[in-house]
């Protein structure tokens, strides 16, 4: 899978989970450029991935994740 095809995914869980069609997340997104990105969110986008591809998050991967981009390249090593 290419990290175009794991961003389309991820971006329609972020437009799913925040109700926004509208919604374009980069590799540099961050919880601070999106209002309702708070903890709750976190997880409910990270359970969502998980879903979608397959996949479990342990903790240790997902506690410093800083942006989209490093949340892509962890789901890059994982599917």
């Amino acid at each position: 899978m290419t990290e175009q095809e794991i961003l389309a995914a991820v971006q329609d869980i972020f437009r799913d989970n925040f109700d926004d069609d509208s919604l374009v997340i980069t590799r540099d997104t961050c919880a601070d450029d999106i209002e309702d990105w708070d903890s709750l969110e976190q997880i409910n986008l990270l359970t969502a991935i998980e879903k979608k591809f397959g996949i479990k998050f342990k903790l240790a991967d997902v506690r410093n994740l800083k942006d989209v981009g490093d949340l892509l390249d962890l789901v890059a090593r994982m599917v």
